[in-house]
């Protein structure tokens, strides 16, 4: 027998592993939506009398059983700190499908959101509450060194987690040139960029667009700046403003939704 490619035995391998995968959800918003969500491969639901109450509904929705546990000793899982709220639920990642399938299936012309190198949960969280307001396609982030789907991006999104589409990537500047082949202007935003984000937006109208964010402090890396059609910069009413990574792709998105 033929021995396979190293390749496949890496694919296969990854394929099992994020299958095996799973995280814990926390929060009454977060998993009550996860719960009412049909995508979502739910395992454990565990809750206090007083969120099962709560949350009774969505329960009844999801055909689980939950495991009632006293409020001063928690049984799920979780960090110490994590503000639950007598509820958490064990689920596995979500699987949105290819990139190409979800903007087509978009309303056109499409927005995505691409994020190098966001590695905070509560920042993504927040830019996946901004993408669904703003009726993003997709945020898109690399598999290493960005968030994961965890509870604290869940609750940070509040619901819109289980809505808005989050795919991690293999090589985020080669999906950015996936979707340069596929019609899109890239607009990177940078403090430095010779242009505003309206004027970067102004020279692509009617383009499908996808909009880039680095981390705060290092920004965007050289390639992906390299595979940006323009960097722009968010104009502020003086020399020292400035905005986080979130309240950027949220001013980023209200500017390029499609009217």
């Amino acid at each position: 027998m033929a021995k396979k490619p190293t390749w496949v035995v890496e694919k296969e391998r990854a394929r099992r592993a994020a299958a095996a995968e799973t995280l814990w959800l926390f929060g009454i918003h977060a998993v009550g939506d996860a719960l009412r969500n049909p995508r979502r491969a739910r395992l454990r639901l565990v809750l206090t009398k007083n969120a099962a109450d709560r949350l009774a509904d969505a329960v009844a929705q999801s055909g689980m059983t939950p495991e009632i546990s006293d409020a001063r000793k928690f049984s799920a899982p979780l960090d110490p700190g994590a503000v639950h709220q007598g509820a958490a639920l064990e689920v596995r990642p979500l699987d949105w499908g290819p990139l190409d399938a979800l903007v087509a299936d978009a309303p056109q012309p499409a927005r995505i959101v691409a994020l190098d190198r966001v590695t905070d949960p509560h920042n993504a969280g927040a830019i996946l509450r901004s993408a669904e307001v703003f009726g993003a396609a997709a945020v898109i982030a690399p598999r290493h060194h960005a968030a994961p789907e965890t509870g604290a991006l869940a609750k940070t999104a509040s619901g819109a987690l289980e809505r808005q589409p989050y795919l991690r990537v293999r090589n985020l500047a080669d999906s950015l040139e996936e979707l340069r082949g596929m019609g899109f202007a890239v607009i990177g935003l940078d403090g430095g960029g010779e242009v505003t984000v309206g004027e970067a937006l102004a020279a692509h109208r009617d383009l499908p667009v996808a909009l880039v964010l680095g981390a705060e402090g290092p920004g965007l890396r050289p390639r992906t700046r390299d595979t940006c059609d323009a960097l722009a910069r968010i104009p502020a009413a003086g020399p020292f403003g400035s905005l986080n990574v979130s309240n950027a792709a949220a001013v980023a998105l209200y500017a390029a939704r499609a009217e």
